[in-house]
């Protein structure tokens, strides 16, 4: 993929309650915001209906800004089996609607992710959000989700960008 013809990346970081999500594009090597925010469930008690609103969310914002690549920030590892699993299903929530979108999707491990933007994978929330917006050129400040997010697109373009150097395919 060109990345010079200003393709955009989605990055999303999923929760049950709130899923950030954050659109970049990048042109010619220089990232840009698109859009970013958090899709929130509210505290809707039927966790179904939670999904629903992910999924849907998901898929109307690919609708609204056609990326061309999804990076997901992979699920940790929980102490509560849980909480786990249901962050497994939100991520899959919207994973679902970038499958029926086409869209191939690239998972991250949270420490990747801090590790392209900090360079250090043990990287603070707050560290994180400040490399976002230098990298972004951007003076708003975000919810930690959306922020999350966006990093998890960055990652994707500089890994894209690596990849592309060296040759590989």
């Amino acid at each position: 993929m060109q990345a010079e013809a200003g393709q955009i990346v989605l990055g999303l970081d999923p929760g049950s309650r709130a899923t950030g999500y954050g659109f970049v594009r990048e042109r010619s090597g220089v990232l840009t915001l698109v859009a970013a925010g958090v899709v929130r469930t509210g505290n809707e008690a039927d966790f179904p209906r939670r999904l629903g609103v992910i999924y849907a969310a998901v898929a109307a914002l690919l609708a609204a800004h056609a990326p061309v690549e999804v990076a997901v920030e992979n699920v940790f590892v929980s102490k509560n089996a849980a909480t786990a699993l249901k962050l497994g299903q939100a991520r899959g929530a919207a994973l679902a609607a970038c499958a029926v979108a086409g869209l191939p999707v690239f998972s991250y491990e949270p420490t990747i992710i801090k590790k392209s933007l900090v360079g250090t994978g043990r990287a603070e929330k707050s560290q994180v959000a400040f490399m976002v917006a230098r990298v972004l050129a951007c003076r708003e400040t975000f919810a930690v989700d959306a922020t999350d997010a966006l990093a998890a697109a960055v990652c994707h373009l500089n890994q894209r960008r690596l990849t592309r150097l060296c040759g590989a395919r």
